[in-house]
């Protein structure tokens, strides 16, 4: 079987396979769509197992970034690397390296932050490259960190979401978030302002400690939190987690998180509507994120 045969190859434009000698990285770079512009997202650092889990994920997060670029009304098509997390090599020689490999696309990708890098290694691609985003900002420019404004609109379509739904704001409402990294943990900072009841759960016992100690959270495993008694669920974490075992137990009214494919499958979305299941998509609720380091890009 080769990438073309894959289901998530989805007439994707180019799939890049990287590995530099130098720094010892390997990394996969996919370009799904330039239709309105230049491939534009985020770079992924994470251990995968089974290795050939990397292409799954490269090639449905690319192809999520075209439809989250079209519906945010930015002039850039989709796209997405990852690299493969491995002990004993230099964080800016893994960077620099990653940063040379996009150059040499010639600004048909454009990189910036996701799950497992930060502005600093985003500053170490810079170096090497002008086609990267995610750098820090000064005063009121756009730039930097992009979770707290990806937070801020998954906050705003749940709030929305259940305005819709029950027809009043989020006082008392009971909100589940799945993933405390830095989109979760600001999104439970707005969800606690407005007065709902949060039910947290990540892998990382320090980082649900910090928000059931700033926040009066409610500590849920990992394993329970999609059967937990909620009415929103914010999945925040990886994708395909809603699927045709865990809808069955999903209790909440309405699903609106900050993680990417959230849908293991296209036929998911039927089968939440068939269950009374209110979802916004994905591509939609975490677009702040992008429209951040878009602006930034563009100078805007």
């Amino acid at each position: 079987m080769t990438a073309f045969d894959l289901v998530d190859f989805d007439g994707h434009e180019a799939v890049h396979f990287v590995r530099d000698v130098d720094s010892g990285i390997e990394a996969i770079i996919a370009v799904h769509s330039t239709a309105l512009g230049p491939a534009v997202g985020g770079c992924r650092y994470w251990s995968y197992e089974p290795r050939g889990a990397a292409l799954i994920d490269v090639l449905r997060l690319s192809r999520g970034m075209s439809y989250k670029n079209a519906m945010a009304g930015l002039p850039f098509g989709g796209g997405k690397a990852v690299v493969f997390k491995r002990s004993g090599l230099s964080p800016y020689s893994i960077f620099a390296a990653l940063g040379r490999a996009v150059d040499k696309l010639g600004g048909l990708y454009i990189t910036a932050e996701d799950v497992g890098t930060t502005v600093t290694d985003m500053q170490v691609v810079a170096r090497s490259t002008r086609f990267v985003s995610g750098l820090r900002s000064s005063g009121d420019v756009a730039g930097g960190n992009s979770s707290p404004k990806t937070a801020y609109g998954v906050f705003i379509s749940l709030q929305e979401g259940w305005r819709y739904l029950a027809a009043r704001n989020l006082a008392g409402v009971r909100v589940a978030v799945q993933g405390l990294g830095a989109v979760g943990y600001y999104l439970c900072q707005r969800v606690h302002q407005a007065g709902a009841r949060l039910f947290v759960a990540d892998v990382d016992d320090d980082r649900v400690r910090r928000v059931q100690r700033e926040f009066g959270a409610v500590p849920v495993s990992p394993q329970a939190i999609l059967s937990a008694d909620i009415d929103i669920l914010a999945p925040c974490a990886l994708g395909a987690i809603v699927n045709a075992d865990t809808i069955p137990r999903i209790s909440a009214r309405l699903i609106a998180g900050g993680a990417n494919n959230q849908l293991a499958t296209a036929e998911d979305g039927e089968r939440l509507r068939l269950a009374g299941i209110l979802y916004a998509p994905d591509y939609i609720v975490n677009s702040g994120g992008i429209i951040c380091a878009a602006s930034e890009y563009l100078g805007e």
